[in-house]
Protein backbone atom coordinates (compact mmCIF):
# COMPACT_ATOMS: atom_id res chain seq x y z
CA UNK A 1 0.00 0.00 0.00
CA UNK A 2 1.19 3.45 -0.71
CA UNK A 3 1.25 7.08 0.83
CA UNK A 4 -1.54 7.61 -1.62
CA UNK A 5 -3.29 5.11 -0.92
CA UNK A 6 -3.33 6.08 2.84
CA UNK A 7 -4.88 9.08 2.44
CA UNK A 8 -7.28 8.33 -0.07
CA UNK A 9 -8.31 6.20 3.17
CA UNK A 10 -8.15 9.36 5.28
CA UNK A 11 -10.27 10.75 2.67
CA UNK A 12 -12.74 8.44 2.30
CA UNK A 13 -13.31 8.63 5.89
CA UNK A 14 -14.77 12.24 5.90
CA UNK A 15 -16.46 11.45 2.02
CA UNK A 16 -14.05 13.24 0.25
CA UNK A 17 -12.79 13.20 -3.18
CA UNK A 18 -9.26 13.20 -3.70
CA UNK A 19 -7.91 14.20 -7.42
CA UNK A 20 -4.73 15.13 -8.90
CA UNK A 21 -3.30 17.69 -11.41
CA UNK A 22 0.34 18.59 -12.45
CA UNK A 23 1.32 16.52 -9.29
CA UNK A 24 -0.64 18.28 -6.75
CA UNK A 25 -3.92 16.32 -5.01
CA UNK A 26 -6.54 17.99 -3.75
CA UNK A 27 -9.11 16.47 -1.51
CA UNK A 28 -12.22 18.49 -0.60
CA UNK A 29 -14.97 17.45 1.55
CA UNK A 30 -18.71 19.64 1.66
CA UNK A 31 -18.84 20.01 5.32
CA UNK A 32 -22.29 21.90 5.04
CA UNK A 33 -25.03 22.91 3.20
CA UNK A 34 -28.05 25.35 2.99
CA UNK A 35 -30.36 25.27 0.00
CA UNK A 36 -33.22 27.86 0.23
CA UNK A 37 -36.19 29.05 -2.76
CA UNK A 38 -33.74 29.21 -5.49
CA UNK A 39 -30.39 29.74 -3.97
CA UNK A 40 -27.67 27.89 -2.12
CA UNK A 41 -24.59 28.25 0.21
CA UNK A 42 -22.32 25.18 0.29
CA UNK A 43 -19.11 24.91 3.27
CA UNK A 44 -16.18 23.20 1.66
CA UNK A 45 -13.03 22.09 3.40
CA UNK A 46 -9.90 22.28 0.78
CA UNK A 47 -6.55 20.06 1.85
CA UNK A 48 -4.07 20.56 -1.11
CA UNK A 49 -0.92 18.49 -1.01
CA UNK A 50 1.94 16.98 -2.60
CA UNK A 51 4.56 14.43 -2.48
CA UNK A 52 7.86 15.30 -2.82
CA UNK A 53 9.85 11.84 -3.69
CA UNK A 54 13.64 13.73 -4.01
CA UNK A 55 13.60 14.58 -0.44
CA UNK A 56 10.74 12.30 0.97
CA UNK A 57 8.28 15.18 2.22
CA UNK A 58 4.63 15.95 2.36
CA UNK A 59 4.06 19.47 1.92
CA UNK A 60 0.08 20.25 2.61
CA UNK A 61 -2.24 23.33 2.85
CA UNK A 62 -5.63 23.71 3.73
CA UNK A 63 -8.69 26.18 4.19
CA UNK A 64 -11.98 26.66 4.46
CA UNK A 65 -14.18 27.80 1.20
CA UNK A 66 -17.64 29.21 1.30
CA UNK A 67 -19.15 29.51 -2.28
CA UNK A 68 -23.20 30.50 -2.48
CA UNK A 69 -25.25 31.55 -5.78
CA UNK A 70 -29.34 32.13 -6.39
CA UNK A 71 -31.56 35.31 -4.91
CA UNK A 72 -31.65 37.26 -2.83
CA UNK A 73 -34.66 38.56 -1.19
CA UNK A 74 -33.20 42.30 0.00
CA UNK A 75 -34.86 43.88 2.93
CA UNK A 76 -32.41 42.35 5.47
CA UNK A 77 -30.29 44.67 6.62
CA UNK A 78 -26.72 42.69 6.06
CA UNK A 79 -28.03 42.64 2.51
CA UNK A 80 -26.64 45.13 0.11
CA UNK A 81 -29.14 44.87 -2.37
CA UNK A 82 -33.19 46.10 -2.40
CA UNK A 83 -35.90 43.52 -4.02
CA UNK A 84 -34.81 40.81 -5.92
CA UNK A 85 -31.13 40.08 -7.08
CA UNK A 86 -28.73 37.72 -8.44
CA UNK A 87 -25.93 36.98 -5.63
CA UNK A 88 -22.59 35.05 -5.99
CA UNK A 89 -19.79 35.17 -3.14
CA UNK A 90 -16.69 33.14 -2.69
CA UNK A 91 -15.06 32.58 1.03
CA UNK A 92 -11.74 31.43 2.24
CA UNK A 93 -9.21 31.43 5.21
CA UNK A 94 -5.36 30.19 4.49
CA UNK A 95 -4.20 31.84 8.11
CA UNK A 96 -1.95 28.75 9.20
CA UNK A 97 -2.86 25.55 10.84
CA UNK A 98 -5.97 25.57 12.42
CA UNK A 99 -7.40 23.41 15.60
CA UNK A 100 -10.63 22.27 16.68
CA UNK A 101 -14.23 22.45 15.19
CA UNK A 102 -15.37 24.74 13.02
CA UNK A 103 -18.61 25.65 14.43
CA UNK A 104 -17.90 29.55 14.11
CA UNK A 105 -18.31 29.16 10.35
CA UNK A 106 -21.42 28.24 10.04
CA UNK A 107 -22.38 32.06 10.81
CA UNK A 108 -21.01 32.54 7.38
CA UNK A 109 -24.33 30.85 6.05
CA UNK A 110 -26.49 33.11 8.51
CA UNK A 111 -27.82 30.22 10.51
CA UNK A 112 -26.51 28.01 13.09
CA UNK A 113 -25.99 24.94 11.54
CA UNK A 114 -25.19 21.49 13.96
CA UNK A 115 -22.46 19.48 12.01
CA UNK A 116 -18.65 18.56 13.46
CA UNK A 117 -15.85 18.61 11.06
CA UNK A 118 -12.62 18.45 13.32
CA UNK A 119 -9.89 19.49 10.10
CA UNK A 120 -7.18 19.30 12.96
CA UNK A 121 -7.71 15.12 13.02
CA UNK A 122 -7.74 15.25 9.15
CA UNK A 123 -4.40 16.98 8.92
CA UNK A 124 -2.94 14.81 11.95
CA UNK A 125 -4.12 11.40 10.19
CA UNK A 126 -2.30 13.10 6.81
CA UNK A 127 1.09 13.44 8.80
CA UNK A 128 0.90 9.93 10.45
CA UNK A 129 0.16 8.55 7.54
CA UNK A 130 3.37 10.07 5.49
CA UNK A 131 5.84 9.63 8.69
CA UNK A 132 4.74 5.68 9.33
CA UNK A 133 5.82 5.84 5.45
CA UNK A 134 8.70 7.82 6.07
CA UNK A 135 8.22 11.05 4.77
CA UNK A 136 8.26 14.36 6.45
CA UNK A 137 5.39 17.00 6.77
CA UNK A 138 5.53 20.08 6.09
CA UNK A 139 2.59 22.49 6.69
CA UNK A 140 2.25 25.60 4.50
CA UNK A 141 0.12 28.59 5.02
CA UNK A 142 -0.35 29.10 1.45
CA UNK A 143 0.04 26.70 -1.53
CA UNK A 144 2.93 28.74 -2.92
CA UNK A 145 5.55 26.41 -3.76
CA UNK A 146 3.30 23.28 -3.28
Amino acid sequence: MTLLDDIKKVADGISAEVKEKGGAYTLRATIAERKAFLSRKKLSYIAKFRIVEDDKTVKFTEMLKEVGSGLSMGGNMDDMSPGFGFKKESYNTTSGTREGLIEEQSKLFGKDYSYNFDYAKVRKEIEAAAKTAGYKFAYQITPIGL
